[in-house]
């Protein structure tokens, strides 16, 4: 009776694996339903948040590919399963780890790739994509106003140098 129910717990796991972008890892040793909830909250949009048995996760993580898991899933262990923006994921599990210190992020996974808690870290540090690709216009078009100015800058030369000849033998025949 409980084969076919761990067996569709795998399924349901292998399906947030393969739908998310990112997983995320983490321990929730110590926290309160009311925590978890607030955290399930803060994570609404760009990720979902579940409590998973360690022996089906691992199961599901081996069924998709996914290296790595094995060695950290021991515990109560709960991943986060991110379907937005990655580095909004990373971001809101760090603050809600530094508010609620018994929440330890111990590893990911961000397309397919394993990454430590570090680097998740470091993801957390970084900018928005709406602020990097802000960022990365404003750079493209300070780019191209260079362009536009050294295109124009030789024809105006052209122009001044005539002038400055016009002038020069106007001011010849005068004298």
């Amino acid at each position: 009776m409980a084969r076919p129910d761990k067996a569709a717990a795998v399924a349901e796991l292998v399906e947030s694996f393969q739908q998310s972008s990112a997983a995320v890892l983490t321990e929730y040793r110590g926290l309160t339903v009311s925590q978890l909830q607030e955290l399930r909250r803060s994570l609404r949009g760009n990720a979902s948040y579940a409590v998973v048995k360690n022996t089906l996760a691992t199961i599901a993580a081996k069924e998709v590919g996914i290296e790595g898991f094995d060695a950290e899933l021991n515990g109560p262990s709960a991943i986060a399963f991110v379907t937005g923006d990655p580095v909004e994921a990373a971001k809101g599990l760090r603050d809600f780890a530094k508010a609620n210190p018994q929440l330890v992020v111990k590893a990911g996974v961000l397309d397919g790739r394993p990454v430590s808690a570090a680097e998740i870290e470091k993801l957390a540090d970084l900018e928005s994509r709406e602020v990097l690709l802000a960022k990365a216009a404003g750079a493209m078009k300070g780019k191209l106003f260079q362009a536009a100015y050294l295109f124009t800058a030789p024809a105006s030369k052209a122009v001044r140098t005539i002038e400055a000849l016009r002038e020069k033998q106007a001011s010849t025949e005068a004298a």
